[in-house]
């Protein structure tokens, strides 16, 4: 009986001395804390919008307990950084700190940082910083460096252009909602600009949309992943829309990236004398959906790049479309059933294409389909000067003319003609290499 009792309080008091050693705590200078880093490194963030949550953790190796009389933003709330530690927030109202906290030895505790900066009156990115000041019992200061780049923005929400409108702006432009909207008989020119789109926006054309030097991409400036910006991740925004009533619409030196279907042309009468659309020099990348698609219209496409796309990087259905010095490239990296990089079909009415001095390739043996449903209606082609991976057609030298028929025994073939296709970042540079065999053609 005494044996079991000596066991007893040998245990209780094992847990006893176990407990006030972890509840111990110094006032000792030389304990301090150790941070998973020194600066939370934040991207670029549009002033008045709310930037991701960054974190980081603070840890006590010390040796024993440590109280914080403090943790507080050395410029309170005059940078806009909101900071959680451990559960409790830096109440602005408080002079943007919190009292009292404690790190036990061999314990941890995570921070949570958001930044939403002010205005700043700058056309260019202004860097925005503050320290966050942890306070130790003993009167020592430690602190984490906060830092990132604010840039001031023009917003626009469910915008409608009903007259005559230029855009041209050197502060990037978001937008927000539904997007902009063109009505029938209103031009919209965008200009030396950036736009933005968040979430869902895109442009509906039903007058007409004209652009000269401008991109257009998502709105996410930070990264998924620390090698991947979101700029690289496809499917951000709506894209643009032409609706039936619009006409006449010209897209220069433009950039469309990352949206889910790039550029869609409703059907419409078509006039073999008068474009729906014509794109020159312009880049469409990276489309979870389609590229560029064209219902009965008349398009022109002049030195494009459309690439890596989840469903065709071109779709031409009816109409006429004339492709000149193009690259089409499908190395959409996501999906093994990826579109075409050309894919063409009467569907139903008069068809008329004409390709020269372009590229179409990509991952698959095959990726130029054509798709005749109706042999009652006019389904014409020429290919000329093009490299083309698909199986070859001999004998037909009337719409294949001085073609390069790529296959996957060619030692130069796929991605190879171009200077990068790295598919583990999702960076891609689509002008030749110096070996392809493809020099003079494609829009490079």
């Amino acid at each position: 009986m005494m044996k079991r009792i000596s066991l007893y309080l040998i245990i209780l008091l094992s847990i006893l001395t176990a407990c006030s050693d972890n509840d111990s705590f110094t006032t000792s200078r030389s304990h301090l804390l150790t941070f998973s880093t020194d600066t939370v490194k934040m991207d670029t963030v549009f002033s008045t919008v709310g930037s991701s949550t960054y974190s980081f953790w603070v840890f006590n190796d010390s040796g024993d307990g440590i109280r914080l009389n403090s943790v507080r933003l050395r410029n309170g709330n005059q940078t806009g950084f909101r900071v959680n530690v451990d559960g409790s927030y830096l109440d602005n109202t408080m002079g943007s700190m919190v009292n009292n906290l404690e790190v036990r030895k061999g314990d941890s505790i995570r921070v949570f940082v958001e930044l939403t900066p002010p205005e700043n009156k700058q056309q260019e990115p202004q860097l925005v910083q503050d320290d966050l000041v942890f306070l130790l019992e003993s009167g020592v200061e430690q602190r984490v460096r906060l830092r990132a780049y604010a840039w001031d923005a023009i917003s626009v929400t469910n915008l409608t252009v009903s007259n005559d409108t230029v855009i041209e702006s050197m502060r990037p432009v978001i937008v927000y909602g539904d997007g902009i909207v063109v009505d029938s008989g209103a031009v919209l020119t965008l200009r030396n600009t950036v736009l933005y789109f968040h979430d869902k926006a895109g442009i509906r054309v039903r007058g007409t949309l004209n652009t000269e030097h401008v991109l257009m991409r998502g709105d996410r400036l930070d990264h998924m992943f620390d090698y991947l910006p979101y700029d690289r991740v496809s499917g951000q925004w709506r894209g643009l829309s032409f609706e039936k009533s619009s006409m006449g619409n010209v897209l220069t030196d433009t950039e469309i990236r990352n949206a889910t279907t790039a550029v869609m042309i409703d059907s419409a009468a078509v006039d073999s004398t008068v474009q729906r659309l014509s794109m020159t020099r312009c880049i469409v990348h990276n489309a979870k959906g389609h590229g560029v698609v064209s219902h009965h219209s008349h398009i022109a496409l002049h030195y494009c790049q459309l690439t890596n796309t989840m469903g065709d990087c071109l779709s031409v259905y009816g109409g006429i479309a004339d492709i000149d010095h193009c690259t089409l490239a499908q190395f959409y990296p996501f999906a093994a059933n990826r579109g075409a990089a050309l894919r063409f079909a009467d569907e139903g009415a008069d068809f008329r294409l004409t390709c020269t001095n372009s590229i179409m390739t990509g991952y698959d043996d095959d990726v130029v389909m054509a798709e005749r449903s109706d042999t009652t209606h006019l389904f014409q082609y020429l290919f000329t000067d093009c490299l083309m991976r698909t199986p070859a057609v001999d004998g037909d030298t009337v719409s294949f003319k001085r073609i390069l028929w790529e296959t996957p025994k060619d030692s130069i073939q796929g991605k190879q003609h171009f200077v990068k296709i790295d598919e583990g970042n999702l960076d891609y540079d689509f002008h030749l290499d110096s070996l392809s065999t493809a020099q003079g053609k494609g829009c490079y």
